[in-house]
């Protein structure tokens, strides 16, 4: 009876808490309660705020880089096109609408520019493709000095445009070039490179082959080094020669990187500028006495640096981005055709 009264005197600990309270929540700051929060809660949640704002954090320089250089440009680039802007007198547009547009497609010059456009990136990249591969299929087997050829092959890739266009120059020069030189070695008669039509393309494009043959060829030698080794194996066993393994395995193997590498070179054709205007000397940016190999990107800079016409300029700049986006978009297509196939 007595541990009973006593029991009653002194209620137990936690019992002044309202019935259907947490056990403690009746008690004070006093330090016997759920302790306050201190530096490791603080701590927790900087750890869950890492966790969720890191990521972001780290792709966010490409983000701004992007929107400042890439993005605002391209915006304001459109909408100059929609205003007739002149080069001297910027604080000056008036409202054009689509004038711009308009004119392009009843200009001479931009049907020109567009259709030497295509030729030279025909000529270019063509040729340069098909010696990419049979480049890296001879780098894939097994020869001495593999990781110099590899450098070799990068060396003119890294060479500046203004360099080779200018050495390329002197090749094709009209009196003591040496391509002339060797024309007239096996009794051709020596061309003017630059004021003749198809002549002047070529030249243009074997600047172009020789600047990215070779980055290609090393693109095209790390997909066939990821090519199984058992695809070979089991061809060479149903009696497969080394040329029809090449026909047979290695280009299937390699279509989704010949589809890439096309779309790149076709994108950098577009934007071809910096060889044909070192090329053409003083009348670079015309691409020539008549315009023979003028490009887009020569088009676009002689409109808006050369005549001062900056809406244009900027329409072209946007017709420029539109090709490119149909470009993309038939890549698009053929990577799914060529992934329902597989």
């Amino acid at each position: 009876m007595s541990s009973s009264k006593q029991a009653l005197a002194h209620p137990a600990p936690g019992s002044g808490a309202a019935p259907g309270d947490k056990p403690g929540a009746a008690r004070g700051a006093g330090g016997r309660g759920t302790p306050a929060p201190g530096p490791s809660s603080w701590r927790s949640r900087l750890y869950r705020w890492d966790m969720k704002a890191a990521p972001y954090a780290f792709i966010s320089p490409f983000f701004i880089i992007f929107g400042a250089f890439g993005l605002i440009p391209l915006l304001y680039t459109g909408w100059y096109s929609l205003h007739n802007v002149q080069l001297s007198s910027l604080d000056h547009k008036s409202w054009a609408g689509l004038d711009n547009y308009r004119n392009l497609l009843s200009s001479d010059f931009f049907w020109n520019a567009l259709k030497n456009t295509f030729t030279i990136g025909l000529i270019s990249t063509v040729p340069q493709l098909l010696m990419a591969i049979g480049i890296a299929h001879l780098l894939n087997y097994r020869l001495r000095g593999s990781t110099v050829w590899r450098v070799v092959m990068l060396t003119p890739y890294a060479t500046s445009v203004a360099a080779a266009t200018l050495v390329f120059t002197l090749l094709y020069s009209w009196d003591g070039g040496m391509v002339n030189w060797l024309l007239g070695f096996v009794g051709v008669d020596p061309v003017n490179w630059r004021e003749s039509t198809w002549g002047s393309q070529f030249a243009v494009s074997s600047i172009v082959i020789w600047r990215w043959t070779g980055y290609n060829a090393l693109i095209y030698l790390a997909a066939m080094q990821a090519i199984p080794g058992d695809l070979y194996e089991s061809a060479a066993i149903d009696g497969a020669n080394r040329w029809q393994q090449f026909r047979h395995v290695t280009i299937p193997q390699l279509r989704p990187t010949i589809l890439f590498t096309v779309v790149i070179s076709t994108i950098g054709a577009t934007q071809l500028f910096g060889e044909p205007l070192l090329f053409g000397g003083v009348s670079g940016s015309k691409g020539g006495s008549e315009h023979q190999y003028q490009t887009l990107g020569l088009y676009m800079y002689d409109q808006g640096w050369i005549i001062g016409n900056l809406g244009k300029a900027s329409a072209i700049a946007w017709s420029m981005f539109l090709i490119l986006l149909i470009v993309a978009a038939i890549n698009l297509l053929f990577t799914r055709r060529l992934r329902k196939s597989q």
